[in-house]
């Protein structure tokens, strides 16, 4: 058995072990900014995050008295844990410089911004988050969004058609 998380994936010459990506949130937001930081989290958090299981559907940081903190984000209760488990929903510090909260935090409060979290994963045995601070999508801006990768999509596929006809 590999020391390498069971559900974890790894890209080839990338030091990062994923645990979770949250692929709706490019759908629905317009990414401006992205900034990785630490995470504060128990033994057994740890645990459950190295076997490849969390989910960021919901989560969100928020700035709370200078701290920042990620909130909603499950990872699930270790199933060896004891009684001392943690609790799958709790809200967890994210370690980040002085100069970042402040500057998340001053991009955070203008209207239509938020900050989502859009992976997280193992760097050098800790576990790091992405935070982007992400403006929301209209409906008709999604659907814009996909029109044009459909139709890059198309390109691409003449264009392959094209160089096997010639």
């Amino acid at each position: 058995m590999s020391n390498k998380a069971k559900g974890a994936k790894k890209k080839q010459g990338d030091p990062r072990t994923i645990v979770a990506n949250n692929k709706k949130a490019r759908h629905d937001y317009v990414i401006e900014d992205v900034v990785e930081a630490g995470l504060v989290l128990s033994g057994t958090e740890v645990k459950a995050l190295r076997m490849g299981r969390a989910s960021l559907i919901d989560g969100y940081a928020a700035i709370d008295h200078g701290e920042a903190w990620l909130e909603n984000v499950h990872i699930p209760e270790y199933f060896q844990g004891t009684w001392n488990n943690h609790s799958p929903r709790r809200r967890r510090k994210l370690l980040l410089h002085r100069d970042e909260i402040t500057r998340l935090q001053s991009k955070a409060q203008e209207k239509g911004h938020t900050l989502i979290p859009l992976s997280l994963y193992f760097l050098d045995g800790r576990a790091k988050v992405e935070i982007a601070l992400a403006r929301g999508k209209k409906e008709y801006d999604k659907r814009q969004t996909l029109r044009e990768k459909q139709d890059m999509r198309e390109a691409q596929r003449a264009m392959r058609q094209q160089e096997l006809l010639t």
